[in-house]
């Protein structure tokens, strides 16, 4: 078991390459397959010897061969969290494999779109109808789901238009309180993908895990003063957060506090 492990954390390492690669050209506009992999900076190709998931950043002390410019934490922080995650969602669903690739492939989409829309303040509707499809897919085998295969589709497309109704609802709200848009676009749409996991009733619980997460997140800053209280923050991430952890426990504080 630990052989097959320690292969699952690799193959996790080398899709956080992957997604390394799609947040970087994403946010430039840049085609994902050419060129080949570059420094940022100097723009110089990177050896595949150089390019190995966490060994090579270890082995390179952060830093260019070529130029020695400082390379982003985010870059191994994503590919030994994909590694994690793999694992983890593997011991879990290792008996449900449709569910584990769906719930992986998931995962991975809302790395990404984390990554990016922390960056940028951004947030990508491609990414958004990925994470629906394997939504839509993996409803069949979708542990939250109950009933037969046309219950479930039903379930995970009542949950994408709960999902991104209760965000237009959030947004229209935020605009007639504080005069200017408090939920972007982006949002709907991912909150709308999050549904087709969750389903209609599992949004409460998304929301109520991101809104605490967003919340614990912005005082610290705000503590911190590195942010105000009127500074702008994306709400995708702890989204994101709030899906995982709500598909991987399936919390349910309607249950909880009934």
């Amino acid at each position: 078991m630990i052989f097959m492990l320690i292969f699952i954390f690799i193959i996790g390492l080398c899709f956080g390459s992957f997604l390394n690669v799609v947040i970087y050209r994403t946010e430039n506009n840049i085609s994902i397959v050419l060129p080949p992999s570059f420094c940022p900076k100097c723009k110089a190709p990177i050896k595949w010897y150089d390019n190995i998931p966490l060994l090579s950043y270890i082995i390179l002390g952060g830093r260019c061969r070529n130029c020695k410019t400082k390379i982003s934490i985010v870059y191994p922080l994503v590919e030994f969290l994909s590694a994690a995650i793999t694992v983890i969602f593997f011991l879990k669903w290792r008996g449900n494999i449709p569910w584990f690739i769906s719930s992986t492939a998931i995962a991975y989409l809302l790395i990404v779109v984390s990554v990016i829309d922390f960056k940028t303040m951004m947030l990508s509707d491609l990414f958004s109808y990925l994470i629906a499809f394997f939504g839509l897919v993996g409803s069949f085998s979708n542990p939250l789901f109950d009933g037969s295969i046309y219950q479930r589709i039903i379930t995970s497309l009542a949950g994408i238009v709960a999902g991104a109704g209760s965000m237009f609802l959030l947004a229209w709200l935020g605009k007639l309180l504080y005069k200017k848009d408090a939920v972007g676009e982006g949002d709907m749409f991912l909150f709308g993908a999050i549904g087709s996991i969750v389903g209609a009733k599992g949004i409460i619980d998304v929301i109520i895990i991101a809104s605490f997460v967003g919340a614990v997140y912005g005082i610290s800053l705000i503590l911190a003063k590195k942010l105000d209280r009127f500074s702008y923050m994306p709400f995708g991430p702890f989204l994101a957060i709030g899906c995982v952890i709500k598909f991987y426990f399936n919390i349910s504080f309607m249950k909880i506090f009934s």
